[in-house]
């Protein structure tokens, strides 16, 4: 034979692990966000060090390429300088074997007094010339020299924040790392409760149906009593109904079928679970009685369990009452069943 007291010692006692749990999820639940928060926002910061080690390989490819063209223009300058000092040099020679002749040799040489003067001034050109050129070029290789030493040191100055940005790309992506290894522990650790919590509400459900053993519970599926299909279809828990109840829940039923009738339901939201219905009657000057004078149209309510359960009174017979009902045992679903009334509070809606 099975007590209604060792029933609800029971089932309070699973409430006590139940909560323990939820508590335990809840705060792994917390420390999972935070920690995908900060996985997030390592990944955007090994993204955004991508960005600049990408700049900066830009960069390094520019300054190799204009290093590589000052050095090729370098090469260049000191080709043309040896090509001038060789016309210089051929220059010096031709001017060297003349310098042997007298100016009367040469003149006597010469057609006439104008070749010897033409080729004279023609000497002295190439003279000029040579110089004039061999300066220019000169200080262009200066000036090349001088530009190649700057993009060498800008050159090691990119490379060597190169190598730093890596560095700490390397430490954010071990960080990022930690962290999401560290989510997903607490992301397992948060899937672990909630798997004992079900293992637990399911063990809970059987023993409240235990202390309604011999009751004649008839399932009905997801929709019954009258209860509209824009809550019984969806998903349980995904819709608030008109009273601020979460869909297809043992209150959000009660509730419509009190408004059904045409009576006044109160709204009740956010203070809705069925353990608090009997103090918000009171409070609201709603006549009730406990375990005696139920009544068709009442709402019964089983105190058993974290959140109580509340059941519409569809007829009595006795000292037993015929129920219907939404979420016994946990399932979300109607059903209907004989109990006993003693035990429960009847509320006499108006």
């Amino acid at each position: 034979m099975l007590l209604i007291p060792t029933a609800r010692v029971k089932a309070d006692s699973y409430d006590d692990q139940i909560a323990a749990l939820r508590a335990q999820a809840a705060v792994q639940q917390q420390n999972a966000a935070q920690l995908h928060a900060a996985a997030n926002d390592y990944r955007g910061k090994v993204a955004e060090l991508n960005n600049r080690i990408a700049g900066l390989r830009s960069e390094i490819t520019a300054t190799q390429l204009k290093s590589k063209k000052t050095q090729n223009d370098i090469d260049k300058a000191k080709a043309d300088m040896a090509d001038q000092k060789a016309i210089l040099a051929e220059g010096m020679r031709s001017m060297y074997l003349e310098s042997g002749t007298t100016p009367l040799e040469m003149l006597a040489s010469s057609q006439n007094l104008s070749d010897f003067f033409n080729r004279q001034a023609y000497l002295d050109r190439i003279k000029d010339k040579v110089i004039s050129s061999t300066d220019k070029i000169s200080e262009i290789k200066i000036n090349l020299e001088k530009e190649q030493k700057q993009l060498q040191t800008l050159l090691a100055n990119k490379e060597a924040q190169q190598q730093q940005v890596a560095s700490e790309q390397a430490e954010v992506q071990r960080l990022e790392a930690i962290a999401s290894q560290s989510a997903a522990a607490a992301d397992q650790s948060v899937r672990d409760k909630n798997s004992e919590i079900s293992k637990l509400k399911a063990e809970q459900a059987a023993v409240l149906a235990a202390k309604y053993i011999g009751s004649g519970l008839m399932a009905g599926g997801t929709c019954g009593g009258g209860y509209p299909a824009r809550w019984c279809n969806a998903a349980q828990d995904s819709l608030v109904d008109n009273w601020g109840m979460y869909n297809r829940e043992c209150v959000s039923y009660t509730a419509f079928k009190v408004a059904a009738s045409g009576r006044f339901m109160p709204y009740w939201g956010g203070r809705g679970n069925a353990k608090e219905w009997p103090g918000n009657a009171r409070a609201a000057g709603i006549p009730m009685d406990f375990g005696t004078n139920a009544k068709p149209g009442d709402v019964a309510i089983d105190m058993d369990g974290y959140y109580g359960h509340a059941m519409y009174v569809e007829a009595v017979s006795g000292g037993k009452v015929y129920v219907s009902q939404y979420n016994y045992g946990n399932n979300g679903e109607y059903s209907t069943m004989t109990i006993p009334a003693g035990g429960l509070y009847f509320i006499h809606f108006q």
